[in-house]
């Protein structure tokens, strides 16, 4: 895992996509600073870091679109496959070499939180946990880009799907707001998602008796749910889409508060699309 990490953080800087990101992110970065902190006089640091999650939404397809699909592409990733090296660790390694550069980047704008302490008032412990948050959520962001470039051959394209996907997330709180807490909704919510996993095991199996039981205990527990408890479905597509909201979670953590259950589903949420990005890989192995 170690070579991987060496070589793909190496990579970043042999071409211009690690200087593009960190240049991007400390131009924006260093606009918002500016007009947040300097020009209107505000100590308020924990702000400027909060204004600042819009940018990830087009640096890190920039940082992980051509982890893999670069190796595709260039058909070197038979050449990686076979190498003496797991899965794993070749995942990780690329996955932990663009958690590099973006805590790298990060740590650049410490040097903004240095100028309030010596001209203002910073405060400490929400900085910190600003940033603690903001590590833990870039390592979901990357993660979840990982997972898109192992599923393309083309670059522009896992940068685009990565892109909307981390616009959705980004819009997760918005929309849930918007959509009716009903009975009805709730139900039809839940109807939608049974379909959306029944599609989701057809395409990976091929196998109608298998989709078909999945529908047949789907929809009997979607039944005896409304039987039993239908204030289930009261609210179920805002409680739903909150469960996916990566930005929600953050807002502890700029309160200066470390609250176990988000470190636990930020750690979660990058182990699965590590894990899902390992089984794709593997599946194009033996393929």
């Amino acid at each position: 895992m170690l070579a991987i990490f060496k070589r793909e953080f190496k990579a970043y800087f042999q071409s211009p996509i690690g200087y593009i990101y960190m240049g991007l992110f400390l131009l924006l970065s260093g606009v918002f600073y500016f007009f947040d902190n300097l020009m209107t006089g505000n100590s308020r640091f924990t702000g400027f870091l909060g204004s600042i999650l819009m940018i990830y939404l087009f640096a890190i397809p920039l940082l992980t679109m051509r982890l893999f699909s670069e190796e595709k592409r260039q058909k070197t990733d038979q050449l990686l496959l076979t190498c003496p090296i797991s899965l794993t660790g070749i995942v990780c390694g690329k996955f932990l070499a663009a958690l590099a550069v973006y805590v790298g980047t990060l740590a650049f704008t410490s040097g903004y939180a240095v100028v309030i302490a010596v001209y203002g008032d910073l405060q400490i412990m929400e900085t910190l946990g600003s940033y603690i948050g903001f590590i833990f959520l870039g390592a979901c962001y990357i993660s979840l880009g990982i997972f898109i470039s192992a599923s393309t051959e083309n670059q522009l394209t896992a940068a685009l799907v990565s892109f909307f996907v981390l616009m959705f997330i980004w819009l997760i709180d918005p929309v849930s707001q918007m959509v009716p807490g009903d009975l009805k909704t709730g139900i039809i919510s839940a109807l939608t998602l049974l379909v959306m996993v029944l599609l989701f095991l057809y395409l990976n199996t091929k196998n109608w008796v298998i989709v078909l039981g999945a529908a047949l205990i789907g929809g009997l527990a979607i039944g005896g749910v409304y039987l039993f408890n239908d204030e289930i479905y009261y609210g179920f597509i805002q409680r739903f889409l909150g469960w996916f909201s990566l930005n929600r979670r953050y807002q502890t953590f700029s309160q200066g508060l470390l609250k176990f259950d988000a470190l636990v589903y930020y750690t979660s949420f990058a182990g699965l699309f590590i894990f899902l990005t390992i089984r794709i890989i593997e599946k194009r192995r033996w393929n």
